[in-house]
């Protein structure tokens, strides 16, 4: 029974680095060929991203991956988001005590420079 899992282990970790090395000679293949024409190299580009995340979603970090993300999608839509109204107070309300902390630094700043200059 170990030796399946860890054949299976060595399999994730082989395509896990297939997957790193190609993602790496698209990026480098991108910038080696840059006499040919974008559309070309976008497209191979995109080919190779798309083949290395395919790599990667067929391993178990990658299936792992795929089930977080789809808890994420999930507890995204329980969010309620502020209304309009809600928003604009907020900003303003933070508006107002930013505003109101420069002046009690400027205050401050100026009380400690006058202390300094007159021990100086």
């Amino acid at each position: 029974m170990s030796t399946k899992i860890d054949q299976r282990v060595n399999i994730d970790q082989l395509k896990l680095g297939l997957a790193t090395i190609l993602l790496l000679c698209g990026v480098l293949g991108f910038y080696y060929f840059d006499g040919i024409s974008n559309l070309f190299r976008v497209s191979g580009f995109i080919l190779v991203v798309g083949t290395s995340i395919g790599l990667f979603w067929a391993t178990s970090k990658g299936k792992e991956t795929v089930a977080f993300l789809k808890e994420a999608q999930v507890e995204v839509k329980k969010v309620v988001w502020p209304t309009r109204q809600e928003t604009l107070q907020t900003t303003f309300f933070v508006l107002v005590v930013v505003v109101i902390f420069a002046i009690l630094l400027w205050l401050l700043d100026l009380l400690l420079s006058s202390i300094v200059g007159a021990l100086i």
